[in-house]
């Protein structure tokens, strides 16, 4: 602590930040014993008694009148209890239960809580992006969240966290860490199942997302900003069965207000009794017109992907996905008129795989589809959406346009085949050099020549 006094500055040691006492330096006469100090320089000052007098009077007087009016202050601003009070609260600390989720009793957000978050796990990824001027591989890195699925180690995360991942590391809440193992993944679906080696892990309980209701209350624990990890976030379902468009693909989803940021991804959805109903996948933070939104967020439901989830873990690959067997474009305004269709809009058909189900359903290059069952189709992400309410084996009444008038078909989805993974869509690829045998054309102006010779 430094003190100015006669603009010299001390410093004292003493830990309370007090100063030393002030050593009163006196001038001794000469010849007089006694211990020397430090002499000051001048000659000694002839006091004036009675002007002393006359101050220290004045002053007790002064200080007599204040001490008077000041006591009657601090004795009105006193207490009974001589003391100044301030209101503290008795409450005891909130004691957290740990309850069991049996989809009977509704939760606190904090049970919720603390009954899951060890069943939250972060994702870690990283991957080679290239190479730089040197032919040095650039390593990329990313976050995500997931949950644990079963005792011996299964997680389910968004597909697009693992996604060309060449490593996957998972932490647990404890800090346990493990490199995990990429079983499976449905692009479709945004869902990737991976695995650790480990034992007795706490799994989720997954609920029917079929019972939510727009208000219901819902809670997201995950990891965003990849650093913030297990952060539990909180909001209402703000709609359900919200068709979106991510990066051109159909997504049937939950909205909600919970918040959610890049890190969250993959991570559970709770309702109010603890259940995984969703998994935390999108958040708009922008429109289309570039207009800033907020409280956007979006969880795929449960149940539209809970057997596929099983077919992963069992299979590795979704092997009860509805599949056309054909490639489709997106009609457009000016391919019809070019070719005088009557219609300006569905998925028309550019290629059929032998022996596919579309090939047993009878359609053929030139088809255009533009009803599945009672589900209007207009573009190639309307038929993508359509499929994603059908398994392998179920079948669909579909309505086709074709130039010499609409007809009607039975079709029976066919599986996907394993190495199947992205929507059934136009491949860039030259004539001929297609995947199964088929030919895809870059312009679809080449493929009516080639159709109509």
């Amino acid at each position: 602590m430094y003190n100015d006094e006669n603009n010299l500055y001390n410093y004292t040691y003493r830990k309370d930040g007090s100063e030393l006492p002030h050593r009163r330096e006196t001038v001794r006469p000469e010849g007089q014993s006694g211990p020397q100090g430090p002499e000051l320089e001048g000659k000694p000052v002839k006091k004036n008694r009675l002007g002393l007098k006359i101050t220290a009077l004045a002053l007790s007087c002064a200080l007599l009148g204040g001490a008077a009016g000041g006591g009657a202050v601090w004795a009105a601003s006193r207490t009974a209890g001589n003391e100044s009070e301030v209101n503290v609260s008795s409450r005891p600390v909130t004691q957290v239960s740990l309850r069991t989720v049996d989809g009977k009793t509704a939760l606190s957000d904090a049970e919720v809580y603390a009954a899951n978050v060890n069943s939250v796990v972060s994702i870690r990824t990283s991957a080679t992006a290239g190479y730089n001027f040197y032919g040095q591989p650039v390593q990329t890195a990313s976050a995500g969240s997931g949950f644990v699925l079963s005792g011996d180690g299964y997680i389910l995360t968004n597909y697009h966290v693992v996604k060309g991942a060449e490593t996957v590391t998972v932490t647990l809440y404890n800090g346990d860490e493990f490199e995990a193992q990429y079983i499976g993944g449905e692009e479709d679906y945004d869902i990737a199942v991976i695995k650790v080696e480990a034992e007795n892990l706490q799994p989720v309980t997954l609920g029917d997302s079929a019972t939510l209701n727009v208000g219901d209350h819902v809670l997201a624990i995950g990891n965003p900003l990849g650093e913030l990890t297990f952060s539990m976030s909180g909001g209402m379902v703000s709609c359900v069965d919200r068709a979106i468009n991510v990066d051109g693909t159909p997504f049937n989803m939950i909205q909600t207000d919970t918040s959610i940021n890049p890190g969250n991804s993959g991570g559970p959805l709770f309702n109010q009794y603890g259940e995984v109903v969703g998994i935390v996948s999108a958040k708009y933070s922008q429109s289309s017109n570039g207009t800033t939104v907020e409280g956007l967020g979006f969880a795929i439901p449960m149940n539209d992907v809970f057997s596929m989830v099983k077919d992963i873990m069992t299979n590795g690959y979704v092997t009860n996905r509805a599949y056309l067997g054909a490639t489709v474009w997106g009609l457009t305004e000016g391919t019809a008129a070019q070719y005088h269709y009557d219609i300006t809009s569905g998925a028309f058909i550019s290629y059929v795989e032998p022996d596919s189900a579309a090939a047993k359903a009878g359609l053929k290059m030139g088809d255009v589809i533009t009803k599945v069952d009672s589900t209007d189709i207009k573009t190639v992400e309307d038929l993508n959406l359509a499929k994603k309410k059908y398994s392998a084996g179920d079948t669909a009444t579909l309505e086709v346009y074709r130039p010499d008038g609409t007809v009607t078909v039975e079709i029976t989805w066919g599986a996907a085949p394993k190495e199947e993974t992205a929507p059934e869509q136009p491949v860039q690829q030259s004539p001929g050099n297609g995947n199964n045998g088929g030919n895809y054309y870059t312009d679809p102006f080449d493929m009516f020549r080639y159709f109509f010779g």
